[in-house]
C-alpha cells in the first residue's frame, strides 16, 4: 500500500464518496487513504482458487463469496479494506452494493510488501468485527496456510496447515486438501 498525500485527514463518508470516483482502489485507516498495489500472478490464482471452491462449497446457502473488488468495513466509521477473499452469511449484507460489514471469513494471501500489515494492524482491526469467525493468510510463495479463530473464551488461536494437509475453514464448514489453493500455481520465489 502507498499512502497518498493529502493535508486533511478524511472523514469515512468523505473517503466512500470520493474513492467511488478514483480509477483505482483505496483502503482508508485513521483518516489517511492508501493506494491499492496490483499482486502478482500467483497471488492471484490463489484468491480465485479458493473463491471458486467456496462458491461451489456454499452456493444455495445464503452466503456470499467475495473478492479483491469488495470493501469490508470494520464498522461505519472504518478502516475500510479491501480482502482477497471473504464470505458474508450474515441477512445485514444481503442487498450490499459497497460495502461489506459483516463478514465470518476474511483471507489475505500474503506478498512481502503487506505480510506485516496483515499480520498486525490488519488483523487486530478486523477482529473489531463482531461477526467474524475466522481470518485465513494464504502464503503465495511457499504451501502454507494460518487460521485464526476465536476460542470459547475469544482469545484467537492459530491453526497452521501445510503441504499434505487438510485445510478446514471451521466459519463455513469446509474442508479440502491445502494442494487446491496452489493447484496451476508457480509458487514465488522465497528470497534468503
Amino acid at each position: 500500500m502507498v499512502a497518498i498525500p493529502k493535508p486533511v485527514p478524511m472523514t469515512p463518508q468523505e473517503y466512500l464518496d470520493w474513492e467511488e470516483k478514483q480509477p483505482i482502489k483505496y483502503e482508508y485507516m485513521n483518516g489517511q487513504v492508501f493506494a491499492m498495489t496490483g499482486g502478482t500472478i500467483p497471488h492471484n490464482e490463489v484468491s480465485l482458487n479458493l473463491a471458486t471452491a467456496l462458491k461451489t462449497h456454499l452456493r444455495g446457502k445464503g452466503c456470499k463469496v467475495l473478492m479483491a473488488d469488495v470493501k469490508v468495513g470494520v464498522s461505519e466509521e472504518g478502516p475500510f479494506y479491501y480482502p482477497d477473499v471473504m464470505v458474508t452469511c450474515d441477512e445485514r449484507d444481503r442487498r450490499a452494493t459497497k460495502v461489506i460489514y459483516h463478514p465470518c471469513l476474511v483471507v489475505e494471501v500474503l506478498s512481502p510488501g503487506t505480510e506485516a500489515f496483515n499480520r498486525g494492524k490488519k488483523f487486530k482491526n478486523y477482529r473489531n468485527i463482531s461477526t467474524l469467525k475466522e481470518y485465513v493468510l494464504i502464503d503465495a510463495r511457499e504451501m502454507t496456510v494460518e487460521c485464526f479463530r476465536p476460542n470459547e473464551n475469544g482469545v484467537w488461536e492459530i491453526y497452521n496447515y501445510g503441504e499434505g494437509d487438510e485445510v478446514t475453514l471451521t466459519s463455513v464448514d469446509f474442508s479440502f486438501p491445502i494442494e487446491m489453493l496452489y493447484e496451476d500455481v508457480v509458487l514465488e520465489e522465497v528470497e534468503e
